[in-house]
């Protein structure tokens, strides 16, 4: 079941919605408005590997939060 984050065109409101199915993916309605003039966005997203945690961060200052990826030459730690 996926699940992906919106923001809506009439209030502005970022809010995320879970599909039943990613082949059939319903109409979706602000919960704050309940308009359904809304877009869908384009989300990070975290693995988790074992005992540690990565996210999409952590490579800004060249350096990298995971022990075993030696650089961030590419901007990314090789996880995101």
């Amino acid at each position: 079941m996926p699940v992906f984050e919106y923001k809506c065109n009439n209030c502005g409101a970022k809010f995320d919605f879970l599909h039943k199915s990613s082949s059939n993916i319903e109409e979706v309605f602000c919960p704050s408005c309940k308009s359904n003039d809304s877009k869908k966005l384009l989300s990070s997203f975290s693995a988790s590997m074992g005992t540690a945690s990565y996210s999409n961060g952590g490579c800004s200052d060249g350096s990298c939060a995971v022990p075993s990826v030696p650089s961030c030459a590419t901007g990314m730690c090789g996880l995101n």
